[in-house]
């Protein structure tokens, strides 16, 4: 098996591997907040974390992958900020209507598209534009209701559309800047998102809930469901990393808005919630956007590829036709030790 085709394994991997975990989160966490009433969203998310941290740690003890440290200060702003965003997302839901929470969402991807090609000059297609305008269409479609505007939310979702972006930049460039695994980041950057999210949750989760955290009454069902989705979210938390560093933030968030379709699909199907035509409308469109979309960045990909291996052979079979070329690198004989021109300025003086 081919490097390319290893490479394309391990991308689908990672990516079925996300939208397996998230699902099963989601539908853990419901049926936590809905049916037994822990709302106590932004404190489970750093139990969430303090867990993931504690399953690495023993995967290090036990050798399954390697500690590599790096420069602790990006380690560091990277975990705070996005802990950070965690909560602000979760206080953008608190503050905000469900319709403009889902707008919120929406608008990660745009802004991640606008960062991307102000400082990092990514180009993207017309192609690839327009799978993803259909693809918001459709999410839109689908799941935003009502649009209840004010300053507070207004603000809060700004803030947490802006730092979401820049952490999933962060995550993708940094596997790539220091050579590290999605693994080897995750394990450093935990403690620092479990550190921040533990200090703001209880306050977070108080203001949107009035209620307390320690005072809750912790039923066996309650701690079965909360291990439970502890648990699941290891392979949360361990797919995210994973996949931006395989693909990019921008073709993470196309992830979540295919899980959030097929949450919506599971919710209707098994669970009977109600559902109207719109939102089944919607969906389809999603999906369209989302197939539209991943086969524009296949195309896309395999011309890079092919233009790549052209290059490299044409540059080979220079090397290997032309003789000054040949000379300068010492293969022409063995008395050619050093070459007639230096450069091909000589040719010209």
């Amino acid at each position: 098996m081919s490097e390319g085709q290893k490479f394309q394994l391990g991308t689908v991997g990672a990516l079925s591997l996300s939208v397996v975990s998230s699902v099963s989160i989601v539908i853990c966490n419901k049926a936590l907040i809905s049916s037994l009433g822990f709302t106590f969203a932004t404190t489970l998310t750093s139990w969430h974390l303090l867990v993931t941290f504690c399953s690495l740690h023993v995967a290090l003890w036990m050798k399954l992958f390697e500690h590599k440290p790096f420069d602790p200060r990006a380690v560091m702003g990277f975990g705070i900020l996005n802990g950070i965003s965690i909560g602000l997302l979760n206080l953008s839901l608190g503050f905000n209507s469900v319709g403009f929470y889902q707008m919120t969402k929406l608008a990660i991807i745009p802004c991640t598209v606008l960062l991307e090609t102000i400082f990092f000059r990514k180009k993207f297609s017309r192609n690839i534009q327009l799978s993803l305008a259909i693809l918001l269409l459709g999410v839109g479609i689908a799941t935003v209701t009502d649009l209840q505007l004010n300053v507070l939310g207004s603000i809060l979702s700004l803030l947490a559309v802006i730092t979401t972006c820049v952490a999933q930049i962060m995550t993708n460039t940094i596997q790539k800047k220091f050579k590290v695994s999605s693994t080897q980041l995750l394990y450093q950057s935990c403690p620092y998102q479990a550190i921040t999210l533990f200090i703001i949750g209880p306050f977070l989760d108080g203001l949107l809930t009035n209620k307390n955290v320690f005072a809750f009454k912790y039923t066996p069902y309650v701690l079965f469901f909360i291990v439970l989705s502890c648990l699941i979210s290891v392979s949360v938390n361990f797919s995210t990393f994973l996949v931006i560093g395989k693909t990019s933030p921008v073709t993470y968030q196309v992830l979540g808005h295919l899980k959030t379709c097929l949450v919506l699909a599971f919710g209707y199907v098994l669970l009977h919630d109600p559902f109207s035509w719109r939102n089944i409308l919607g969906i389809l469109i999603a999906v369209i956007g989302m197939v539209l979309y991943s086969y524009c960045c296949t195309v896309e990909t395999q011309q890079k590829a092919n233009e790549t291996s052209a290059a490299q052979s044409a540059q080979v079979k220079e090397n290997e036709t032309d003789p000054l070329v040949s000379a300068e690198k010492g293969t022409i004989g063995d008395n050619a030790k050093s070459p007639v021109w230096k450069s091909n300025k000589d040719l010209h003086a």
